[in-house]
């Protein structure tokens, strides 16, 4: 069986990937990472875990082969609890959860649990491996100092800065309830002093003759172009945009896969800018990343090509 790990809301990618299982007779259990809660019911011991979910399915870890990673969200806190009882109930099914998924961590998994945490959480070790691997970064710092941030504006910035959270409020295909990347310029600089309430990542503006999102799967790529070149991110993008099919130069591709190699992730989500200057800037990669209107748009098969890699691997470790 191959443990799918999504939400509750997950749609779209998540029916694709069953529906493929079923095509190949590969049995599979969904897995709603916000509903470990009191929802399930979940027993772990030296020997393994049971688990029986929202809809009185039984998981028995003994039963897992493979697992897929899709996406794990905040876990849901019940409104009737009383605001004394609310951090402990997360903070111990927090732990519950953790304990779940690494007494999985002998069977196969994309991404693997260990090194997906490490790169997830820290966006500049990924800029490091990637500037370690012959990639384009732009000059980044992530402070909290608002005298650092305006000599890096003033410094690297040309009049125009973008800040960014480290990670984002929602991950969706339409970046629905998404807290974007924002444009700096002078007169915003003036209110720099409130980044002591919240540190961001604080970039140059690069100049864009389009973005790209990147799709890697265990040395595949998927790549697609979006006509958009006037927002600072594609996810909040307005009026008549588009996905094409874009190929990506194979140098570019050559030091992508060895970057994904030393981060040991099989499969990324990653954001690429092609300036006017002509450089691909890499700006990140997210593990569980959204390339469902890829697959929508372009056709691509990227749901089918994790299920492949997960049955190879799967029937591997046996």
């Amino acid at each position: 069986m191959i443990l799918c790990i999504t939400h509750s809301r997950d749609f779209y990618n998540i029916d694709i990937f069953f529906e493929y299982l079923e095509s190949k007779n590969i049995p599979y259990f969904r897995l709603n990472s916000d509903k470990i809660n009191n929802h399930q019911k979940i027993s772990i011991s030296e020997n393994g875990f049971e688990l029986t979910d929202e809809f009185g399915n039984i998981l028995k870890s003994e039963d897992i082969k493979a697992v897929w990673h899709r996406k794990s969200w905040q876990i849901d806190i019940p409104e009737e609890l009383d605001e004394t009882y609310r951090r402990i109930f997360f903070k111990e099914y927090s732990t519950l959860r953790n304990n779940f998924f690494t007494a999985l961590e002998n069977v196969p998994w994309i991404n693997p649990f260990e090194y997906e945490n490490k790169i997830d959480g820290n966006k500049m070790l990924q800029l490091n491996i990637a500037q370690k691997h012959g990639l384009t970064i732009p000059k980044t710092i992530f402070s909290n100092d608002p005298d650092r941030i305006t000599a890096f504006f003033h410094t690297y910035c040309n009049g125009k800065m973008v800040a960014k959270l480290h990670g984002v409020l929602s991950k969706s295909m339409g970046g629905e309830d998404l807290l974007s990347t924002n444009m700096i310029d002078e007169d915003s600089l003036e209110n720099i002093s409130d980044i002591e309430y919240c540190p961001m990542i604080f970039q140059p503006y690069i100049e864009k003759e389009y973005e790209l999102r990147v799709v890697y799967l265990d040395g595949e790529f998927f790549t697609g172009k979006i006509n958009n070149s006037e927002n600072t991110d594609w996810r909040i993008a307005q009026g008549n945009y588009f996905w094409s099919e874009y190929h990506l130069p194979e140098n570019i591709k050559e030091s992508l896969t060895a970057m994904m190699k030393e981060m040991k992730l099989f499969i990324g989500a990653i954001d690429i800018i092609k300036g006017k200057d002509g450089n691909y800037y890499f700006l990140e990669v997210n593990p569980q990343g959204e390339w469902g209107m890829l697959q929508k748009d372009l056709n691509f098969p990227i749901a089918q090509r994790i299920a492949d890699n997960l049955i190879k691997r799967m029937k591997t470790h046996e």
